[in-house]
């Protein structure tokens, strides 16, 4: 009899369940979706062919990428330097939380790159292409199956890459960018169609020393760029005027600086034909990835990711190169692709950050966010859902090199509004511009008296970025490179 009754009971148990999950279907578990990631170096935001910055630039497959996708205009790094730009992508963290904090600072051996969460959600993952992050090895990292790339910045031309471990040196004027792109799509047709696949492609261009591939060379010859509105401000004294930082006015005659640049008397327009010739490299190989996903009938299926390690001025502010927080130097480009997740044709202007791609491709592939990563997956972004974004406002930090001393250390914030810059041990001015009435940057409003609530309000949240979360230290590294100090004759340098 009690057994009778038990079984009354647990029949109304399981039909009371069974009327729950009819009525409250379980959400259906996310099918993992093949992402591609390409990242370049040193390509600004603007530098593309749909935006019109440049006329005489063509980008096809750029375009393309944006008028079938997304294009984010307000998209920035966390650091304006390739190494922890690239350490930020791949952790999800800022750079005083990974601490590779400048192009020599070693990895500190305690970091979990995302592509390691995709592998033990069944992923394949390759990597392709320039590393140079922490240091200049070449070897196979944590995190993907399938690696090739070469040492620190590498070469444009017949270069040598470690593929899995082995060195194998390439002649016969083999083009760096053509030859990854070959590699990455044998990689992509030889590949496992049983498991879901991560590809990070990871060129070197664009970045100095400029080098096209030779059906590009000459292409822009005798091309100009429009001079920017802030070039002369800093060469006539007008930087006074406009309460610019001395340090920015000086450095105009410097590496990074317009009159002197990488110590050489070369023409500003000559040397940005040069960088929009070797960008042509990198549109051609966006052209052959798009290529063969649509030969295999998955192009509409697979997230594609192009992004920038970081932006790059051409005379803004008397200025060329990054590491500033000017607009040129912090956005980046960011154009994404997936018509099966999103209508394409879109330009949303929500700020997103190199910290969230690794959320946005965890979140494709249905792997949990690890809690130590504070970026956020714009996806809702790109299908409407949220077209404002998560983001109220970024911050940006930029710690002093020695290699580059004439750059400080930064710290700053930026709103839709405002952007707010704060230097660290330099006897100079700080900078607060209003991005709405001055996107150009050009009039210094830090000593505006109506301004300094906004600049109380901006030092109080830049603040409590840091404190929240554990930046409150400079987390300096010793490195293989000479000190000033080290020399016993430092005038001879």
């Amino acid at each position: 009899m009690f057994r009778n009754a038990l079984s009354s009971i647990l029949c109304v148990v399981m039909l009371s369940h069974c009327f729950v999950l009819w009525a409250n279907p379980q959400p259906k578990k996310k099918k993992p979706r093949n992402v591609i990631f390409i990242l370049t170096d040193d390509h600004r935001f603007d530098y593309m062919g749909f935006t019109g910055k440049i006329p005489w630039l063509e980008t096809p497959n750029m375009d393309r990428l944006a008028k079938e996708g997304a294009y984010l205009p307000n998209s920035f790094v966390t650091t304006s330097l390739c190494s922890p730009s690239r350490a930020s992508i791949l952790t999800g963290q800022f750079s005083h939380t990974h601490t590779i904090i400048d192009n020599q600072a070693p990895d500190p051996g305690n970091l979990t790159y995302f592509p390691t969460y995709l592998q033990k959600a069944g992923y394949q993952t390759s990597f392709f292409g320039k590393w140079h992050m922490g240091d200049s090895s070449d070897n196979p990292r944590a995190g993907f199956d399938h690696w090739e790339s070469f040492k620190g910045q590498g070469v444009y031309y017949n270069p040598e890459l470690n593929i899995n471990g082995e060195r194998i040196a390439y002649k016969d004027s083999t083009y760096i960018t053509d030859l990854l792109t070959e590699h990455a799509i044998s990689w992509l047709d030889d590949r496992d169609r049983s498991k879901p696949f991560f590809m990070y492609l990871s060129h070197k261009a664009v970045h100095a020393a400029f080098k096209p591939a030779k059906r590009h060379l000459g292409v822009y010859k005798n091309k100009k760029i429009p001079i920017p509105p802030t070039f002369e401000q800093s060469k006539t004294g007008k930087w006074r005027d406009l309460k610019w930082p001395e340090w920015v006015a000086k450095q105009r005659v410097s590496w990074h600086g317009v009159d002197y640049m990488y110590h050489d008397n070369q023409d500003l327009h000559e040397l940005v034909q040069a960088y929009c010739e070797t960008l042509l490299g990198v549109d051609d190989s966006i052209g052959a990835v798009m290529s063969y996903l649509e030969s295999e009938g998955i192009d509409d299926s697979t997230l594609v990711i192009y992004m920038g390690d970081n932006g790059f001025s051409w005379g803004e502010h008397g200025l060329i190169d990054k590491r500033h927080f000017y607009e040129e130097s912090v956005k980046v480009p960011l154009l994404v692709r997936c018509p099966e997740l999103f209508e394409g044709g879109i330009t949303p202007t929500a700020m997103v950050q190199n910290i969230d791609i690794a959320p946005t491709i965890l979140a494709e592939a249905g792997v949990k966010q690890p809690e130590h990563m504070p970026g956020v997956s714009f996806v809702d972004v790109l299908t409407g859902e949220n077209p404002a974004g998560a983001r109220k406002e970024i911050f940006y930090e930029y710690y002093w090199e020695n290699d580059f001393p004439m750059t400080p250390t930064v710290f700053g914030m930026r709103t839709n509004k405002y952007k707010y810059i704060r230097y660290h041990g330099i006897w100079d001015r700080n900078e607060l511009y209003d991005l709405e009435n001055d996107p150009h940057e050009m009039y210094n409003l830090i000593a505006d008296p109506s301004k300094q609530d906004t600049i109380k309000s901006m030092l109080n949240s830049l603040y409590k970025w840091l404190e929240d979360s554990d930046g409150m230290n400079i987390p300096l590294k010793p490195t293989d490179r000479p000190r000033w100090g080290d020399f016993k004759h430092a005038k001879e340098y």
